[in-house]
């Protein structure tokens, strides 16, 4: 008997969840203009070398690598950014006079990680890139885009936004000087992996789950003390623009993310510790000026996020969330072969008018019927029987609210309509539009 893979997982119950979230970012996407892209699953090993970083945990420990039978190096990609850029270098979607170059991307990723709460090693995730300009209102929109994703899922009150700067290449370079520097006499006391970051890229220290609570790296200095006056500047204005959107967030001197391509401005979504544990973070980005000349395009600026499907349902389930969909609108019940034979072609029209409708296939009996109906959890049950059929009517039945109507079948399709519309429909997007505070 077969078994699925460790740290990969069917997606059945979840279903509603994933359509909930997903046509959340969809809308919210196309309110703000992100188009669709869609990458391959799996590209040269190389681009995700150069992007990520060779000596990142990602590259190190946790990409699914393999040759193909041409003798390539290929790796699943573990984070959707690179293919993004490859495909706006290759495509040369940088001729586009529409700057910025807004898109976004739902996809599986695939990291060689230990399976946890909220974290597999197949992932899926939603993701926004924004190329073309250093504007720090691009990066306020982008923030935007992700903070209405939020509240369109009711969680804007469930996390905080942590928010820092690493400034540019010459900001970067002196505080990694600078921390290098501090931790000097603590080398000896941080972790292995910490001792080979020391001399890779010190500021991954400061991302480390093992030394990341140590005093050394608490007392570490601050990227804001080193940066260049205009980083400084471009960073204020970047928190400006969040104050003009009345987004929360909290300055994070620790925060510095842990790929290589980050410049300047990076941030993280986290919620309370109780909903996720300690690791607590739903989704990330920032800003990746160099990355597109780094991979041999145009130098071309440009910022992103992305945030993990599977740990945001996680918390959406803690918090009660329940998608209002995959329920039957109408099953419709037949009393003897002609009706039966009615109630087949009917429930076909009914689903060309937008229903989800089921029937009996299997000549169950009336009383069977009734079950499979409460079963599927249906709005309505439509009954019909031999004076029905007859009178080209229908018996119908509100299962919430028990009450009966007998009326033409060529009015139902209408009346089940207008009866749903009067009741929740399914989360989708409607909260983006609401007006008042954006908190």
């Amino acid at each position: 008997m077969y078994q699925r893979m460790k740290g990969t997982y069917d997606v059945i119950e979840d279903a509603p969840y994933f359509r909930a979230v997903e046509r959340a970012a969809s809308e919210v996407s196309r309110l703000f203009n992100f188009k669709e892209i869609r990458t391959p699953l799996f590209e040269a090993s190389e681009l995700f070398h150069r992007s990520v970083g060779e000596t990142t945990d990602i590259v190190s420990k946790e990409t699914y690598d393999f040759t193909d039978r041409g003798g390539r190096r290929v790796t699943l990609r573990p984070e959707g950014t690179a293919g993004v850029v490859r495909a706006y270098i290759e495509n040369k979607l940088h001729a586009d006079p529409r700057v910025p170059g807004k898109y976004y991307y739902l996809g599986t990723m695939y990291r060689y990680d230990r399976p946890q709460k909220g974290r597999t090693r197949e992932f899926r995730q939603f993701g926004v890139e924004s190329f073309g300009t250093k504007s720090p209102a691009v990066d306020a929109e982008t923030l935007a885009a992700a903070h209405t994703f939020f509240r369109a899922l009711k969680l804007q009150d469930a996390l905080t936004l942590h928010i820092n700067t690493l400034g540019g290449r010459e900001s970067k370079a002196n505080y990694a000087a600078a921390l290098r520097a501090h931790l000097e006499p603590h080398v000896e006391t941080l972790c292995a992996d910490c001792q080979r970051r020391y001399q890779d890229n010190p500021l991954r220290i400061l991302d480390c789950k093992i030394d990341g609570d140590s005093e050394a790296v608490q007392n570490a200095p601050r990227t804001l003390d080193h940066l260049a006056a205009d980083d400084r500047k471009n960073f204020e204005e970047v928190l400006s623009h969040l104050d003009a959107l009345q987004i929360d967030y909290v300055v994070d001197h620790a925060l510095v993310r842990g790929l290589d391509y980050y410049t300047h401005t990076v941030y993280e979504f986290k919620v309370d510790a109780a909903l996720l544990g300690s690791q607590n973070a739903i989704g990330g980005g920032g800003r990746y000026d160099e990355l597109v000349e780094t991979l041999g395009g145009p130098p071309t600026p440009a910022t992103g996020f992305g945030i993990g499907l599977e740990r945001l349902i996680h918390v959406l389930k803690q918090r009660g969330f329940t998608p209002r969909e995959g329920h039957v609108h109408l099953y419709l019940l037949a009393i003897g072969e002609e009706a039966r034979r009615r109630t087949f072609t009917l429930a076909h029209e009914l689903r060309l008018g937008g229903l989800v409708v089921e029937t009996d296939l299997l000549g169950r009996s009336v009383k069977a019927q009734f079950k499979q109906s409460e079963h599927h959890q249906a709005a309505f049950v439509g009954i019909l029987g031999e004076t029905e059929l007859a009178a080209g009517t229908i018996n119908l039945k509100d299962q919430a609210t028990q009450e009966e109507q007998t009326l033409k079948q060529s009015e139902l399709l209408k009346t089940i309509k207008t009866r749903l519309n009067g009741r929740s429909k399914a989360p989708d997007c409607s909260d983006c539009t609401e007006k008042g505070s954006q908190k």
